[in-house]
């Protein structure tokens, strides 16, 4: 292969990872809320991310969306995902997630019976079977002409380099980018967010000055499985997908929030945004089959050097 022919494979692996890892980023940065919050591992944060899917998916058929917003309506139906899974997140905190979480969940801790690790498993098994059940096993996609369209960057290098970038990648990466930074304001300037940091940092000292942890976790679970639907939303105006996608992204996700620090939301969307840019970059040198090799290959050895992530800290509680 000759040497312009690299640039311009790196040059396109490059674009296309940023592109992914921005919607890598903002589902890492959900799923860092739910853990940062409540130290909680969601198992089936992956699955609620596939409802975000089939939330947008029947948005954009059934609500005629596209008659309203045309080449913009796979987007807003992908922001409408988020509102309909946060309202469900609500709900499955309320009646389950809530039983085993709190002063409960760490007594339950104490005595050695992880319910947590059990109940999100079993709310895993419930979507994906309910999901196969209502939604069937073929694969659908949100047909939008921005996904098969692309912005010509080049030529470069006389006439050696040129790079395509996708559209409508392009325009959910910016979408997510305003998700991220949307959220990040929400929890410097409300006094919501001021709470969910409060009982993150301490839940103890957040109960005594007359903050409700408990309806703090909920929120915080509907708004962390709230952003990971809006990504899902995303992600379906470009790639096909069925009720068993979330066990495909869930590892991913995992792997992005640790990489980037436990706790930290800046963390999570650039471990996110790392884990697309190994992903893509990868392919220039293993075939399609082994990304995910190449992923957990850069993830342990960063984790070797920083066993805390890239942005996270030491946190001593008392």
């Amino acid at each position: 292969m000759s040497a312009p022919q690299f640039i311009e494979n790196f040059l396109q692996a490059l674009c296309a990872g940023l592109l992914t890892g921005i919607l890598y980023g903002l589902m890492c940065v959900g799923l860092s809320i739910i853990f940062g919050v409540m130290r909680v591992i969601n198992f089936a944060h992956g699955d609620f991310m596939m409802l975000g899917m089939y939330a947008a998916f029947y948005a954009f058929g059934a609500l005629g969306l596209q008659a309203l917003f045309g080449a913009a309506a796979p987007y807003v139906a992908a922001l409408l995902a988020g509102p309909l899974i946060f309202v469900a997140g609500l709900l499955v905190h309320k009646f389950l997630v809530s039983k085993v979480t709190g002063m409960r969940g760490s007594a339950l801790a104490a005595e050695g019976h992880y319910a947590q690790l059990i109940l999100t498993l079993g709310v895993a098994l419930i979507i994906q079977n309910g999901g196969l059940y209502l939604f069937g096993s073929t694969p659908v996609s949100i047909p939008t002409p921005l996904a098969s369209n692309a912005w010509e960057i080049g030529p470069l290098h006389g006439d050696a380099i040129t790079v395509f970038v996708n559209q409508g990648q392009t325009v959910s990466a910016l979408i997510a980018l305003a998700v991220v930074a949307a959220f990040v304001l929400f929890m410097n300037k409300s006094a919501l967010g001021k709470r969910l940091r409060a009982a993150a940092d301490n839940p103890a000292a957040a109960t005594y000055m007359g903050v409700d942890v408990g309806k703090t976790h909920q929120l915080a679970f509907g708004l962390g499985v709230g952003i990971t639907a809006i990504g899902g939303g995303l992600l379906a105006s470009g790639t096909s997908f069925q009720p068993y996608v979330g066990l495909e992204y869930v590892i991913v996700m995992y792997a992005g929030v640790v990489l980037g620090g436990l706790g930290s939301v800046a963390g999570a969307f650039f471990g996110g945004l790392t884990i697309g840019l190994v992903q893509q970059l990868s392919t220039l040198f293993l075939p399609n089959q082994l990304q995910n090799t190449a992923i957990f290959v850069v993830f342990l050895g960063i984790i070797l050097l920083r066993p805390n992530g890239l942005f996270g800290r030491v946190l001593r509680r008392t």
